[in-house]
């Protein structure tokens, strides 16, 4: 019997990302995405992306990644619930983010869905949260 590799879903594909973001691993995030990927985090104009397009292709997420992720003391991620159709997937859930020094942690509810591009890479990462809404809490 033949060994036949098979793609990892977009649920794992998720929470491979998610590890990665955890443990601030810049190059085993980047991994994950294909060249031509795109991360609309949230979705539509925002601080973070003035003219909503999102952060189209590898540099653009890299420095997605050096501007807001590599920035915070810690990321985490409490995922309710996950549906998985096909090559994407929803997961609802909280974002915890403890900012730069240490005394705050951001709180960020929302839907984040990913997309594979079908041979094991993020084609999309969409997340879905209101800017007005963020909580900023004591650490």
């Amino acid at each position: 019997m033949d060994d036949v590799a098979v793609a990892p879903t977009a649920r794992e594909l998720a929470r491979a990302s998610q590890a990665a973001v955890g443990a601030k691993d810049r190059a085993a995030w980047l991994a994950l995405f294909a060249p031509d990927a795109v991360v609309a985090d949230p979705v539509g104009p925002s601080p973070l992306d003035p003219e909503g397009n999102g952060h189209r292709g590898l540099a653009a997420i890299a420095a997605f990644f050096d501007n807001v992720i590599a920035t915070a003391e810690q990321v985490t991620f409490d995922i309710e619930c996950s549906y998985l159709c096909g090559d994407e997937v929803a997961d609802v859930g909280t974002i915890r983010t403890t900012l730069a020094g240490g005394t705050h942690v951001a709180v960020v509810r929302g839907v984040f869905t990913y997309r594979s591009d079908g041979v094991g890479r993020i084609a999309a990462l969409r997340a879905y949260w209101e800017i007005g809404a963020v909580e900023l809490v004591p650490a």
